[in-house]
């Protein structure tokens, strides 16, 4: 059964890795942050479309890089959609702690299904020098949101 799953998250990580969701200029994007991770050679930029309430209305991004880094882009575009600012930050740190630790610390009923549908990233804690794959659009939307333009994987 631990196999089955664990080629489901392979799976799911190669679709998104290699047709990546949301992968598209926005042109009228309210955000926007590049992200790098010089020890791969994955860069990104990210776009953020706000609501008139603050919301995630649409996000989206470009860029080139590992399968790890892609569809974990893919999937946190598809993820933050709807959510505040601090939620996606919130979300985020989640996120992070998921990919260095491979378990969801303390994964409150508000993230439960956001962090089940990430949980196919979670196996990349088994490989250190992948987190900063996995993370970098994490990193990359929380400079757009916080307004500052270049991020760098630092996990």
């Amino acid at each position: 059964m631990f196999d089955d799953l664990r080629d489901l998250y392979q799976e799911v990580i190669l679709d998104h890795g290699r047709k990546p969701r949301n992968f598209r200029r926005l042109e009228d994007a309210d955000r926007h942050a590049r992200g790098d991770n010089p020890m791969c050679g994955d860069r990104m930029e990210l776009w953020v479309k706000l609501e008139a309430d603050g919301r995630i209305a649409d996000a989206a991004f470009q860029g080139k890089g590992c399968a790890i880094s892609m569809a974990s882009a893919s999937l946190m575009t598809e993820t933050v959609r709807g959510k505040t600012p601090a939620e996606a930050h919130a979300l985020g740190d989640t996120f992070r702690a998921l990919a260095m630790t491979g378990t969801c610390p303390d994964c409150g009923a508000e993230l439960a299904d956001d962090m089940e549908r990430l949980q196919v990233l979670g196996g990349v804690s088994e490989y250190p020098s992948r987190v900063k794959c996995a993370t970098l659009a994490w990193h990359t939307l929380n400079n757009a949101l916080d307004d500052k333009q270049e991020a760098a994987s630092s996990e």
